[in-house]
């Protein structure tokens, strides 16, 4: 059976810079980066070119952070897609390998972070499960200090990029992929969650968290975009939306306390 062709466009790591470019990415900022590859096209190079031309976009003065989460660092009890058996979850539990911002790989984000992380100099927060990874000038001020109870928190990259005024980028992704969101629900009364992991020195803990959802993120961002302004192109043949980081937070901490626990899929205080 005969490998069908590449679907398309053709696009170059000098398309993508010059895309960048033209949606509006600055030499020397600070750009926080969601990402799909296949949303770019037949990208000549891969993840690579698509890293190199961010990076040509940024200049040496910029700075790129990109989400390097390990979602698979976490209890088996929870494990949806696939599930494991009920049996196995204690050896499980017992043999997980603890985080190592060096060698744990991120998941469930794409290829293109996993090549950042993985990129020389590069450098990646401590969380074990919503680590951050970053290069440029600002990566160390962006990937310190993230605390092992704050996901995406207060002392989380999020908070840091944040105040040093970094933008957005969603590049072939949608909002239910901005994390930036959930620092606003960290700002917000909510219920917390034991979570589960293994811990650094080996063996398992448990560390109580502030409960999250991404659930109603696509809804959220249609009112935001509405809204707020939201320069909205195109890099190759990804749709491409760029917009600060900090304005995104504020309107979604107003728009998640208008609509009450219920919009995170919460129970109501009186229920």
């Amino acid at each position: 059976m005969a490998t069908p062709p590449p679907t398309g466009p053709l696009v170059t790591q000098d398309d993508i810079t010059a895309g960048l470019r033209r949606l509006g990415v600055e030499s020397g900022e600070t750009l926080l980066v969601h990402s799909s590859l296949s949303s770019l096209g037949w990208v000549n190079g891969g993840a690579v070119a698509v890293v190199r031309a961010l990076l040509d976009a940024l200049g040496p003065r910029g700075t790129l952070a990109v989400p390097a989460q390990s979602s698979d660092l976490s209890d088996p009890a929870g494990w949806e897609n696939p599930p494991v058996p009920e049996e196995w979850w204690d050896r499980i539990r017992a043999t997980m390998p603890p985080y190592d911002p060096l060698t744990t790989p991120s998941l469930g984000v794409g290829v293109i972070p996993e090549t950042v992380r993985t990129w020389p100099g590069a450098l990646r927060s401590a969380h074990p499960q919503t680590s951050f990874a970053a290069l440029g000038p600002r990566a160390r001020e962006i990937t310190d200090g993230h605390a092992p109870d704050c996901r995406l928190g207060e002392h989380s990259p999020l908070a840091r990029l944040e105040e040093l005024g970094a933008r957005v980028l969603l590049l072939g992704t949608g909002y239910d992929t901005c994390t930036a969101f959930h620092l606003a629900e960290y700002r917000l009364p909510g219920p917390l969650a034991r979570i589960g992991r293994p811990a650094p020195g080996g063996g398992w803990e448990t560390v109580t968290e502030v409960s999250i959802t991404s659930a109603p993120f696509a809804e959220l961002g249609r009112d935001f975009e509405r809204e707020r302004p939201v320069v909205r192109g195109t890099v190759g043949a990804a749709g491409a939306r760029l917009f600060p980081l900090a304005d995104a937070v504020a309107y979604a901490e107003g728009w998640l306390r208008a609509r009450g626990p219920g919009a995170r899929g919460f129970p109501h205080p009186r229920d």
